[in-house]
């Protein structure tokens, strides 16, 4: 692990340089550029207000602001949607980037690092244009929000450890990458994002008490709407498997990167 570690410092430029690259191009030949940043979660939230909460008349328990339910959403999609964007490329990436590890002798690992690197800066930018969709719904920041770097350090670590773990054997058997598109779709479902905890029935809710993702996303939830730190003795079983899912991750590309390349 040390020689892996060791030659993606060596490599570091070429990461970054590739991270900036892949911001510029989702704005390049825009003409409002990073203001689509803002302009997406922006709609996002106009349709969540007022379809879900003027028009279906979704509320959250106990809550009576009607921007309750358009920012609790919010709060679970940007968590979520950073667990299944570092997951879902990493799945990807050594398929996708085949002929390009076959022509050019770099680091392989770089791949998912720059995935990461790339994901973390786009979830950057999607929390300022949240925060600023936030503070039009009237909705100001609290003390509390300082746990996101938290949040962020631990769904991080949980999707990069499993997605280059399912990204190498989706190498050697594609399967992986069809199973997973319906495992996510179950699993974002599954997790309470769309509808609260509290309304789960009392003999579903083992299945939310399984899920890893519950207590990540509530992170955001609890600090985003509610001001409120997170429950701290629910993270620790997601901090021990997102810390082992990273070092497993390394261990097994250390395995499997002989054979990566001729099975590409």
């Amino acid at each position: 692990m040390k020689n892996m570690l060791t030659a993606l410092w060596h490599y570091r430029h070429f990461i970054l340089s590739s991270i900036r690259g892949e911001l510029k191009s989702r704005i390049a030949r825009s003409r409002l550029g990073a203001l689509w940043f803002v302009l997406h979660p922006l709609a996002q939230a106009t349709i969540f207000a007022l379809v879900l909460a003027e028009v279906l008349g979704a509320k959250l328990p106990n809550v009576e602001n009607k921007a309750a339910y358009p920012i609790y959403l919010m709060a679970g999609m940007a968590a979520w949607g950073l667990f299944s964007e570092i997951l879902n490329r990493c799945l990807n990436i050594f398929v996708e980037y085949g002929g390009t590890l076959k022509k050019i002798s770099f680091p392989r690992l770089c791949l998912p690092m720059i995935v990461w690197g790339s994901a973390l800066l786009n979830h950057v930018l999607l929390l300022l244009a949240i925060t600023v969709v936030f503070l039009f719904f009237g909705h100001y920041p609290g003390i509390a929000w300082l746990v996101i770097p938290l949040g962020i350090l631990l769904i991080s670590l949980f999707s990069f450890g499993l997605g280059v773990m399912l990204g190498i054997f989706n190498v050697f058997t594609r399967d992986v990458g069809q199973v997973m598109g319906v495992v996510m779709q179950i699993w974002f479902w599954l997790t309470p994002i769309v509808y609260p905890y509290e309304i789960i029935p009392q003999n579903l809710r083992w299945l939310a008490d399984v899920n890893l993702m519950v207590p990540l996303v509530r992170i955001y939830q609890d600090a985003l709407l509610y001001n409120h730190w997170p429950d701290f003795s629910t993270l620790w079983l997601p901090s021990v498997v997102a810390m082992s899912m990273f070092m497993l991750s390394f261990v097994l590309f250390r395995k499997a990167s002989p054979e990566l390349v001729d099975a590409l």
